[in-house]
């Protein structure tokens, strides 16, 4: 499950910024290059499209989706269980991101992150238990 989860995680995270970057940054990287995005008009609250194009691209989720999903594999070729944690985070975010963009492939990283969930679960249940250092 673990490494299901891990696969779908770096599926979406080279889909979305391969994605975005060839459909966004041809008509934008020309701003990006240039300092455009630092310009007085720019701003966070009203965004200018070479911003917007900015942030759904190379600035987005996209390589850090990539980089928890190849962790992901990484620690699970080595027999590593990952933390619960990171999947109880990635669910909440994914099913918020699914709640609001309901038709989009956030619903991807919500399965991703109950597999996560579940194969960490199963790993932790099947590990022995710890044996105490006795003292000599």
């Amino acid at each position: 499950m673990i490494k299901w989860a891990g696969r779908i995680f770096v599926f979406l995270g080279i889909g979305h910024t391969v994605l975005s970057l060839a459909l966004v940054a041809p008509e934008h990287a020309a701003t990006w290059f240039s300092a455009g995005l630092w310009s007085p008009e720019e701003g966070i609250i009203a965004m200018s499209p070479a911003m917007s194009a900015y942030w759904l691209s190379i600035g987005g989720f996209g390589v850090p989706l990539l980089a928890f999903g190849l962790l992901t594999l990484w620690m699970d070729r080595r027999g590593l269980v990952p933390p619960a944690f990171l999947g109880w985070i990635l669910l909440a975010w994914a099913a918020a991101n699914t709640a609001i963009l309901v038709v989009s492939p956030w619903i991807l990283a919500v399965a991703a992150a109950i597999l996560y969930l579940a194969g960490v679960r199963r790993a932790n249940s099947a590990a022995p238990e710890p044996v105490a250092a006795q003292a000599v």
